[in-house]
């Protein structure tokens, strides 16, 4: 039986549940702005899972979360997921005391653990949800939770195969806001990170943990950035790697990392988090990636030639899939992950001599943006509300 928990006032009353990686987070900010912006009396709670990035993050941006002690199941050790199963009930349980308590209009479901329990109890308790799927190929939780979704908002076209046609809106993902808030030029950029702006930069980056196989190949080429010292690479490890890499750049150089700097490798930044991606992003002419949803939308929305790198350890190989949706429209370029090691480098420096193919890569992915994808987004939760 559903409960009436809605709010019948004029200020609109928003859940946004989801998270555990930047991927996640940001766009779900961007939304919530893109809501205050149109809507400023909005009330907005963020829901999301103790212990994960979230936590952190969104109050940062200035709004009120609640965690639920949820987590991600175990494909490998299946009996572990006793103790994941408790987790989601007990996650159920309080999302519905959360419901009841903030009265929601709309409940938006951004991706990550805290969706999936979030959303399914909204929908059961009478409330309108928004699924905003990210990738080119959905997830189990987000087609489950489709079939009760009022509307939900991809990325990619040809959803349908997912999806219920009629709820399908085409917006795109949301991308961090500060990226087309702040106008950064290459010179302004070089200096930002003590580097030469007539020379071309690759810039490296994993997601906001790292990468392992991206961290991995860098290590083992330094000696190739070594041998290029007209070319400049900035490469953001991620926190879980900058220890391992310290101490790789130590044992080939014989220098200490100061400041992200090293004396024997003047060409090379490295550090664990970029604070100004505006920077890095104005500086560099090629951008070595994983294929995570936000990642690409960034990349689009800048026009960055880039080589995507997929992740192998993600659900349903959706990075892969996100991956040759840009391959086939010659928008990127993709090297596997069991590969990296072998190519990845030589690919990079091949494709940064090739003046030629940066255009053609430039002029393709910039074609793929949807700059008002958070505006599109809001303009869709705030529409749920207004119809009832």
């Amino acid at each position: 039986m559903k409960e009436d928990v809605n709010n019948h006032t004029d200020k609109p009353r928003v859940i946004i549940s989801g998270g555990g990686t930047g991927g996640h987070i940001f766009p779900a900010i961007s939304i919530a702005n893109a809501i205050r912006e149109s809507r400023p009396q909005a009330e907005i709670l963020f829901v999301g899972a103790e212990g994960r990035m979230e936590m952190q993050r969104v109050p940062d941006a200035g709004y009120r979360i609640i965690g639920l002690p949820v987590a991600g199941f175990d494909r490998q050790h299946l009996w572990r997921n006793i103790v994941v199963i408790i987790k989601l009930l007990r996650s159920q349980w309080k999302a519905r005391k959360i419901i009841r308590d903030f009265r929601p209009q709309v409940a938006v479901g951004v991706g990550g653990y805290a969706s999936g329990p979030t959303l399914k109890t909204a929908s059961m308790m009478g409330i309108p949800t928004l699924i905003q799927e990210q990738n080119s190929y959905a997830g189990v939780t987000n087609k489950l939770l489709a079939k009760k979704a009022s509307c939900i908002c991809v990325a990619y076209e040809g959803m349908e195969r997912f999806f219920p046609g009629d709820r399908i809106v085409l917006t795109g993902n949301p991308v961090r806001q500060t990226l087309l808030a702040e106008s950064t030029n290459r010179e302004e950029a070089a200096q930002f990170f003590n580097f030469n702006a007539n020379k071309k930069t690759i810039l490296i980056i994993g997601g906001s943990l790292g990468a392992r196989t991206i961290n991995q190949t860098l290590m083992a080429g330094l000696s190739l950035i070594k041998a290029h010292p007209d070319v400049q690479f900035i490469w953001q490890t991620g926190k879980i790697y900058i220890d391992q890499v310290k101490a790789a750049v130590t044992a080939f150089t014989g220098d200490v990392i100061r400041n992200a700097y090293i004396d024997s490798l003047p060409n090379l930044y490295v550090t664990d988090f970029i604070k100004r991606m505006d920077c890095a992003y104005a500086l560099s002419d090629l951008v070595i990636s994983r294929a995570g949803a936000g990642s690409i939308s960034e990349l689009c929305l800048l026009g960055k030639p880039c080589i995507l790198v997929p992740s192998p350890n993600v659900a349903e190989d959706h990075q892969t899939k996100n991956a040759l949706a840009l391959v086939e429209k010659h928008a990127a370029l993709c090297v596997k992950d069991a590969e990296a090691k072998d190519c990845l480098l030589n690919v990079a420096l091949k494709t940064l001599a090739d003046n030629g193919k940066l255009l053609e890569l430039k002029t393709n992915i910039s074609q793929l943006a949807r700059p008002n994808a958070a505006r599109d987004i809001a303009r869709e939760v705030l529409k749920l509300i207004d119809n009832r």
